[in-house]
């Protein structure tokens, strides 16, 4: 997933999935930590509520994917690859709060199984 993002494209597509997702990032061990969230867009950004866990994992390892299953074609979920950025204070103080995350990639995935024939991925934005 290497397509650069069309932020308005994306919004949309969030508004059409809808607002909650999972967010996988990735502990010291090396083992997935997935947890819902609420998105939000704000200017070129995602925002979404943290943790401690989830903000620990991404101030070690700031590259996360969000996903939101099926939404309205049930034949595709939305994947979501982007990167934590801190804002100072917030990097380093482990309390529950928001978070800010850059879109890098984002597609329409094809669900396993699904009926009807398309293709496995579209990008969003084109």
């Amino acid at each position: 997933m290497s397509q650069p993002v069309d932020l308005p494209a994306l919004a949309a597509r969030i508004a059409d999935h809808g607002p909650t997702a999972f967010l996988v990032t990735v502990n010291d061990d090396g083992t997935p930590h997935v947890v819902s969230a609420v998105v939000r867009t704000e200017d070129e950004a995602l925002v979404l509520g943290a943790g401690q866990r989830t903000q620990a994992n991404l101030t070690r390892r700031p590259k996360v994917t969000l996903l939101w299953p099926a939404g309205p074609d049930p034949a595709y979920s939305l994947i979501v690859d982007a990167t934590y950025v801190a804002d100072g204070e917030a990097a380093h103080d482990q309390t529950v709060g928001e978070v800010t995350l850059v879109p890098r990639a984002a597609v329409l995935h094809r669900v396993a199984g699904s009926l009807g024939e398309g293709p496995n991925c579209i990008p969003v934005g084109d």
